[in-house]
């Protein structure tokens, strides 16, 4: 087999820098979903019906399209309907926190729904406000309960960035198909880039894991 790593090594640190792309993309868009996906909720356990109905239409858009779709119509469309040029990092920060948040707040929903109602009728029997209620009370409680889906879902986040290529992001995948086309070999920087992405998935893991314990330590 010609397999030969020594023809990328020059190009190595070239494709490491796309790391901190990655991880930029993740983090922000993680962000973005976080906030988005505790409204939608919200939305979808309150009683009023019209923000239920968009909570629901919301998700069922974000997850029943290609998420490669959503991006690039958000880098396509956002030019052409604003007259304005949108970065490739922004706008898949963009794009993954939106699509993000359609997953983050059914494992939110989820997670509330989960808390013991007990909870919630006697925050009311002592009068505490509702907002007051759900911040204090009710959603540390259930982000402490759906931990471990939050940490997959940015885990599985991080994985996902890898389609920025389509808009030139310059992340690890779009610079080792770059190194790729330069050396004529594209096999031996996928692979890189590969073995990247598993250490970076391992690692976030692991971290992932000590959160959670920590959590468990202080109840």
């Amino acid at each position: 087999m010609n397999l030969d790593f020594t023809a990328i090594i020059p190009s190595i640190p070239y494709i490491l820098k796309g790391i901190g792309v990655t991880l930029q993309i993740a983090i922000g868009a993680s962000i973005i979903g976080f906030i988005v996906g505790i409204l939608l909720a919200l939305c979808k356990i309150g009683k009023v019906n019209v923000l239920r109905w968009f909570a629901d239409f919301y998700t069922s858009i974000f997850r029943g399209t290609p998420l490669v779709l959503q991006l690039l119509i958000i880098y396509y469309a956002v030019p052409q309907l604003l007259d304005i040029q949108i970065e490739p990092i922004p706008t898949a920060i963009i794009a993954f926190g939106l699509n993000s948040g359609a997953y983050i707040s059914e494992i939110i929903r989820a997670g509330i729904n989960a808390v013991d109602k007990g909870q919630m009728e006697a925050a009311q029997a002592l009068g505490i406000p509702y907002a007051k209620m759900m911040k204090d009370i009710i959603i540390p409680q259930a982000v402490k309960n759906i931990l471990p889906s939050l940490v997959n879902e940015f885990i599985t986040l991080n994985k996902e960035t890898a389609v920025v290529t389509v808009i030139s992001a310059l992340d690890i995948m779009r610079r080792a198909y770059i190194v790729g086309g330069s050396t004529y070999r594209y096999l031996e920087p996928l692979l890189f880039a590969g073995v990247i992405y598993y250490i970076m998935t391992l690692v976030l893991t692991f971290l992932g894991k000590r959160i959670e314990k920590g959590m468990r330590k202080s109840d």
